[in-house]
């Protein structure tokens, strides 16, 4: 856009602009605050399902009563290197090319788009029996249900398959220790602090700028009356695309270790750069163009590389990285409250999913249980 902003959005094969998609696309970048990032997954679940409508010569606005024949086409017909869709590979046999989990995920971003087209009068309302079932409050779980409600109704998503369960892992302390000793300059041990014991997420630390950092004893100077070394995140729009996926700002502590990184990388930067480069922390010091900030997908391609590199057996990304510091934070006695606010949650609850305990904590909570006298004294015998 002309503002420097960016999205993504869907183009037929003359090039030309799908104004439904395209509407909705930028609905959500500037009217919902969404990241770059999700649009450039929604328009890929959109063009997917339109190529779909258009190989089989469906009118995309009512094709929803067809959605069972699209996931069946989902599940066995591949995209090929140059971007266009396969054949549809089929009978018994066959190998899947789509899981459950991106099957529902295509789905969503279909229903997506024909909410928001019913919404503009460019689908017809029946669409929306097609996509969704009526449903009322009574089967969710009790935590769900608001205080003094009484019964409300909810729109239940008609097609999705029952996804695999997989839990996401934590990113051992070993395995951090063992990229962090594969670095080879201190920017990239900064950014491996600021994703294994910050716990922020990739486009967090991409989008941090050099007024976020403030790492006195004493703030005031800075005009901020927060007490210690911390760091300001702050959800805003960037010229590298990152973005912080909480919607409201915080403030997270930082511990020696991560100062030091910091004051480290300063010299490297000033080093290489002087006062020059971009506003934002961090930023390119080793290859052109120098001094344009670093992006969400170099820092993940970044962990990658240092897994690599440093011989790591276990998967790591660096959203378990994440998962990794709320663990470390629970297994050191930190409450579920404390967890959540160093994560940016908005509720106690959303930061369960993070915290696997060590087995080391697992044992000592067995070990906590006490033991009856007279079951005791049966083993004995």
């Amino acid at each position: 856009m002309p503002s420097g902003t960016r999205y993504w959005t869907v183009l037929d094969d003359g090039m030309d602009l799908v104004r439904p998609a395209d509407h909705w696309l930028r609905h959500l970048r500037f009217g919902q605050h969404r990241a770059e990032l999700t649009t450039k997954a929604y328009a890929g679940d959109v063009a997917l399902h339109l190529s779909w409508c258009k190989r089989t010569s469906r009118d995309w606005r009512v094709a929803a009563r067809d959605l069972g024949l699209f996931m069946v086409w989902l599940k066995y017909t591949p995209v090929q290197a140059d971007g266009s869709v396969g054949t549809v590979v089929s009978g018994p046999g066959a190998v899947p090319v789509r899981g459950e989990r991106r099957i529902n995920r295509v789905l969503t971003g279909v229903r997506g788009l024909l909410a928001h087209a019913i919404r503009m009068d460019e689908v017809p309302p029946w669409v929306l029996g097609q996509i969704y079932e009526l449903a009322d409050t009574r089967d969710l779980l009790q935590e769900a249900h608001t205080e003094g409600a009484g019964l409300g109704y909810r729109l239940k998503a008609r097609h999705r398959l029952q996804e695999p369960e997989s839990q996401v892992d934590r990113t051992s302390d070993e395995a951090v220790v063992a990229m962090f000793r594969a670095c080879r300059n201190a920017r990239d041990r900064l950014i491996v602090l600021l994703l294994a014991r910050v716990g922020l997420r990739r486009g967090q630390v991409a989008g941090l700028r050099r007024e976020d950092c403030h790492l006195l004893m004493d703030s005031r100077a800075l005009g901020c009356d927060v007490e210690g070394p911390h760091l300001h995140v702050v959800r805003r729009q960037n010229p590298n695309g990152a973005w912080s996926k909480s919607r409201r700002s915080w403030v997270m502590p930082v511990d020696f270790l991560v100062v030091q990184a910091f004051d480290q990388y300063a010299v490297e930067r000033h080093e290489r750069l002087g006062a020059g480069g971009s506003d934002l922390l961090l930023v390119n010091l080793f290859r052109p163009p120098l001094g344009s900030p670093v992006t969400p997908d170099a820092i993940g391609d970044l962990i990658e590389a240092l897994a690599r590199r440093a011989d790591v057996d276990e998967h790591v990304a660096p959203h378990r990285m994440r998962h990794g510091f709320a663990s470390n934070v629970a297994d050191a006695e930190g409450t579920l409250d404390e967890i959540q606010n160093l994560l940016g949650q908005s509720q106690p609850t959303s930061a369960q999913p993070y915290l696997h305990p060590s087995p080391g904590r697992l044992r000592a909570a067995i070990e906590r249980v006490p033991t009856p006298r007279e079951l005791v004294d049966e083993v004995r015998r």
